[in-house]
């Protein structure tokens, strides 16, 4: 590709309270749509693996005879990703710094393009997919997940949550994302060429005591110490004792014996 791409801000940040979050997530819960089209042998390219955890589990999935790229723009991230893989042992994962918009490598070189949480941060996503679909090989597949945070949903009510949904939202779109892209994926795939889309969906739920313990927490810490923090303060969306009632809100709903939280998430599989 030439020319300027187009940027986004990362709206969460990589601090400790944003990558507790990922380093939670597996193949089996992000990317279970994916997984029967794994096969031994394949190469795999990983968009925004950040910690590395389902890039690990990817890497399982194709066995030592299969070869993973995995690429993030940070990195401090690609090294916590890195660690996390010698752990468990894999040595068919190489971790590089690349941007979505321009990847360095061939046309059609992998089986599988896969991408989690990626889209809804960049400006252009159609130009991603795009330059996603390029460098998948004939025959191979492109796999797109993102959640759509419209779509979020709890009891009991809090109006501390409606205002931090609300702020999310709009720190994204300030920053040049889309927060609600979940819905937007399989228009996002055909206009970038994809002939053969199929488009599915799947939901997080917290509703159990340790669940929410730990939904809540991390959101409370995220609230006031991540990415989304620092833009609320500077772009004066929100100022510090907002944030603090805030995360105190999202502490009192993850102690409410009946609280449940859930959210949507897109997925597509494109090839063509």
């Amino acid at each position: 590709m030439s020319g300027p791409q187009p940027t986004a801000a990362y709206t969460h940040g990589h601090q400790e309270s944003v990558l507790r979050s990922h380093r939670s997530r597996s193949a089996a819960d992000s990317a279970a749509y994916l997984v029967p089209h794994l096969r031994p042998g394949q190469a795999v390219l990983d968009v925004g693996c950040g910690p590395g955890t389902i890039t690990a589990d990817l890497a399982e999935l194709v066995g030592p005879g299969g070869r993973v790229v995995a690429v993030d723009t940070s990195p401090e991230v690609l090294e916590a990703a890195a660690a996390h893989a010698a752990g468990r042992g894999l040595s068919n994962i190489v971790f590089e710094i690349a941007d979505v918009h321009r990847l360095p490598y061939a046309d059609g070189e992998f089986d599988v393009v896969h991408a989690h949480q990626v889209l809804q941060h960049v400006a252009d996503p159609v130009a991603a997919l795009r330059e996603m679909r390029r460098v998948t090989a004939e025959g191979g597949v492109v796999a797109a997940r993102d959640v759509d945070y419209a779509s979020m949903t709890w009891y009991p009510e809090a109006p501390e949550l409606d205002r931090w949904l609300e702020l999310y939202r709009r720190i994204a779109r300030a920053n040049g994302g889309e927060p609600d892209a979940g819905r937007r994926l399989l228009s996002w795939a055909k206009a970038a060429g994809f002939t053969d889309v199929t488009a599915s969906s799947s939901t997080w739920t917290f509703a159990t005591p340790e669940r929410r313990e730990w939904w809540g927490g991390m959101w409370a810490d995220r609230t006031v110490a991540s990415g989304v923090a620092a833009t609320a303060v500077a772009g004066g969306h929100a100022d510090r004792a907002e944030l603090e009632r805030i995360a105190a809100g999202w502490r009192g709903w993850a102690a409410a014996e009946d609280g449940w939280f859930s959210m949507l998430h897109g997925e597509v599989l494109a090839r063509g």
